[in-house]
């Protein structure tokens, strides 16, 4: 290092909010501190550390291989910090601070967002940051405390809590089959209308057990979309067939409004997950929201 000083808190702070902004003009704006501030904070970081951070171009900003590794540990370090102080400050060790959440699209708004209130009224010293999409983001690198995953298995490089389980259902609406037949084998799907999800692990190959063992066919999607409300949004008017999770289509399912199709075949079942960054000492504020969570699907009946 530079010198026999020990690292500024705020330094890092302002390096941790480029690196989650992915620039300097999104960390001012993220950390109500001016552009020029933040700039001096990491000019200084790297002046004390005697490396370069990062790499800074017109168009993005980007990590060293040296700001790749300090990156992690500074932000282990800052949540350590963040949490002793909310820690000590907070009475009776009452858990405070922001708390970034990423979770699914459909799953979030539909199951998650009538929990937040609950939570936060809950806990009055915590505040919520909620990003919603469906591509796998990088807890660390991005920024999160917790993320939601909806997966066979969650990366073992995280932790995670087992919230609840889904079916993946193959299912259509009434008005669709009077009109097309309905599908007694895999193989018949090839010649209906699909509507596909774009994050499918499978692809277009969409596979069964079914009485004989497995079976699968390759669907010809007539719409491909990385949104499951879109599928099931032309489901419901009666333009194909979708696979979905029960999480989406359940209250459908028990309406009427779709049907089962082929239920002796079965597509897979995913779990759940709350994931979180491995940390020797949880933050507080974290593993009450694990608790909640857990806590509030319990009883999850799709």
């Amino acid at each position: 290092m530079g010198d026999n000083q020990m690292l500024d808190l705020q330094q890092l702070s302002s390096f941790l909010a480029v690196v989650r902004a992915g620039s300097f003009v999104g960390a001012a704006d993220a950390t109500s501190l001016s552009k020029a501030a933040i700039s001096r904070h990491v000019a200084e970081l790297e002046e004390h550390l005697g490396v370069r951070l990062l790499h800074r171009t017109t168009r993005r900003l980007s990590l060293t291989d040296d700001g790749q590794r300090f990156h992690a540990q500074a932000a282990e370090l800052v949540a350590a910090f963040e949490e002793l102080e909310a820690a000590t400050t907070a009475s009776g060790g009452e858990a405070a601070g922001l708390l970034r959440i990423n979770a699914p699209v459909s799953f979030g708004n539909l199951h998650l967002a009538p929990l937040w209130p609950r939570f936060i009224a809950a806990h009055p010293k915590v505040s919520l940051d909620l990003t919603l999409n469906d591509r796998v983001v990088d807890l660390v690198d991005e920024g999160y405390d917790v993320a939601i995953r909806i997966t066979r298995l969650p990366d073992s490089q995280l932790v995670s809590r087992r919230l609840a389980t889904t079916r993946i259902v193959l299912c259509a609406s009434p008005g669709y089959l009077e009109q097309h037949g309905t599908p007694t084998h895999p193989r018949e799907l090839a010649d209906h209308q699909v509507f596909a999800y774009s994050y499918w692990s499978g692809g277009d190959d969409w596979r069964f057990t079914g009485p004989d063992g497995e079976a699968g066919v390759r669907v010809r999607p007539r719409i491909r979309t990385n949104s499951g409300d879109t599928c099931r949004a032309a489901a419901l008017e009666d333009q194909g067939i979708i696979l979905q999770p029960d999480f989406l289509v359940g209250a459908d399912l028990r309406s009427g409004a779709l049907v089962q199709l082929m239920p002796d075949y079965h597509s897979i079942e995913l779990g759940i997950f709350a994931v979180f960054p491995t940390r020797k000492h949880l933050p507080l504020k974290t593993r009450h929201l694990v608790d909640f969570l857990v806590d509030a699907f319990q009883a999850a009946r799709w």
